[in-house]
């Protein structure tokens, strides 16, 4: 993808819950504006395969911390496609089932995780120069100097319909396991889940994912910088 990227500084922070939409909204997003694409919380899930791999203690926050700064995590950043690598083996598959899922949270809490994977992402960010980035605190926190700011929320009807339907489970079980993670990561005292100040709220219950996109677009139009 490197030749279709465009030349100027662009940077979008998109934040929000699980099931708003900021996937797959954001990396449609940064392919039409020849962009890259950095999902933040597939590194954090990266590094909880890794913590539940070793078989540490998760409520061992040191343990957790020395897994995290042990393992060479890898992951690309082409909105078409990317992998994440941990010491070299692709684990894209492995870290969207249940059991990453259940943990990462816990792990994204620990203070350690976060300097680390903060770091990184800003560095990501720094080399791409035009990238759309998403997770939980990235207006917050990674990127707050971003061109335009973003949080997506839905109603927890839409959002369990839409992870229940990617993960092929039952809607309720979703729910409260989407109402489990909220909770948690709203509520972590280092960077917890909330809407920066000066982000633009977008809930998208009832639109589209290209009536989103477009909305996003015209935003970054008015900046000047789409």
């Amino acid at each position: 993808m490197e030749e279709n990227v465009r030349a100027g500084r662009c940077v979008v922070a998109v934040d929000g819950p699980s099931g708003s939409g900021k996937s797959t909204v954001s990396r449609r997003l940064a392919a039409g504006l020849g962009a890259r694409y950095l999902d933040t919380g597939a590194m954090y899930r990266a590094i909880t395969w890794a913590v539940l791999r070793s078989g540490v203690d998760l409520t061992d926050a040191a343990a957790v911390g020395k897994v995290a700064g042990e393992v060479e995590l890898r992951i690309g950043t082409d909105p078409q496609g990317y992998a994440v690598t941990v010491d070299g083996v692709n684990v894209d598959r492995e870290i969207r089932g249940p059991e990453v899922t259940g943990a990462v949270s816990a792990v994204a809490a620990v203070p350690a995780v976060r300097a680390l994977l903060v770091a990184r992402q800003r560095e990501l960010i720094t080399h791409a120069g035009r990238i759309v980035v998403e997770g939980r605190d990235i207006a917050s926190v990674v990127a707050p100097d971003a061109d335009l700011k973003v949080y997506l929320t839905a109603s927890e009807a839409a959002r369990a319909r839409r992870r229940s339907a990617e993960d092929a489970v039952d809607v309720a079980a979703t729910a409260a396991d989407l109402a489990r993670r909220d909770r948690l990561d709203s509520t972590r005292t280092v960077d917890p889940l909330r809407q920066s100040a000066d982000a633009v709220e977008l809930d998208t219950t009832e639109l589209g994912i290209d009536e989103v996109v477009d909305r996003l677009r015209g935003l970054l139009t008015e900046r000047g910088v789409a």
